[in-house]
């Protein structure tokens, strides 16, 4: 591991797992917090002069602004999850960040047949638009990596809550793809500080005892070392 990043930008703060990451993270490292309302510092993703003025002098850039609905429209998905990525991904060039952590899903690779666990190596497989947006990021990422100085992590992002989910409505795959508050940070923490790599896609969820996505390869990459598990109390 490198040593402590000196400034890292985290955009989309204001968002849930913006919320839930920030605090620990911002004892750690110089955190600057960003969203188009009620964070530190206000900024429109999809401006790419304004991306350049808040990336200016940092070492990394969290990405986690997006539109975050899997049954989003297109005319809602464009601005934030298409437009707003390549102006994050080109200013982060453009300022020389030395890594970009952008948050992909695994809505990304929903696609594959139900049962299959999915692996960082597999193609993106979107089953919604919105995973489709995601696989877009990571291709973004791949081209920012391929053509400068800025190393890349895309994270695969499971269901994301600060409980196992419950309910009836709930699956067994819901609860296998969860990440909870605590790993989610961990695992920011590590795609931020990992050292040699230059491109990377990473599945995130917590260490839960069935697993729609294989971690071995995410906690070796990394460092990454979830604590929770959806079925502890079960």
């Amino acid at each position: 591991m490198r040593d402590t990043p000196r400034r890292v930008v985290l955009t989309g703060a204001a968002g849930s797992i913006g919320r839930a990451v920030s605090p620990a993270l911002a004892s750690r490292w110089d955190l600057h917090l960003t969203d188009v309302a009620g964070a530190a510092a206000m900024l429109d993703v999809t401006d790419v002069d304004a991306c350049r003025n808040a990336f200016s002098g940092a070492d990394a850039v969290v990405h986690l602004a997006a539109v975050p609905d899997p049954n989003a429209s297109w005319a809602d998905l464009l601005p934030a999850n298409m437009v707003g990525v390549h102006q994050v991904a080109q200013a982060a060039m453009d300022c020389g960040v030395r890594r970009l952590v952008l948050a992909s899903s695994l809505q990304a690779v929903s696609g594959y047949a139900d049962g299959r666990q999915t692996r960082t190596n597999d193609a993106p497989r979107p089953g919604n638009l919105y995973g489709a947006t995601k696989a877009s990021s990571e291709a973004l990422g791949a081209w920012v990596a391929a053509s400068s100085s800025t190393s890349v992590v895309a994270l695969r992002i499971g269901f994301f809550a600060v409980s196992p989910p419950a309910g009836s409505g709930v699956t067994g795959r819901d609860l296998a793809a969860w990440l909870s508050p605590r790993d989610c940070t961990e695992l920011v923490r590590a795609a931020v500080e990992a050292d040699g790599i230059t491109f990377a896609v990473a599945n995130g969820t917590s260490a839960n005892r069935y697993r729609v996505a294989d971690l071995s390869e995410t906690v070796q990459l990394l460092g990454y070392h979830p604590l929770d598990d959806a079925w502890a109390d079960q």
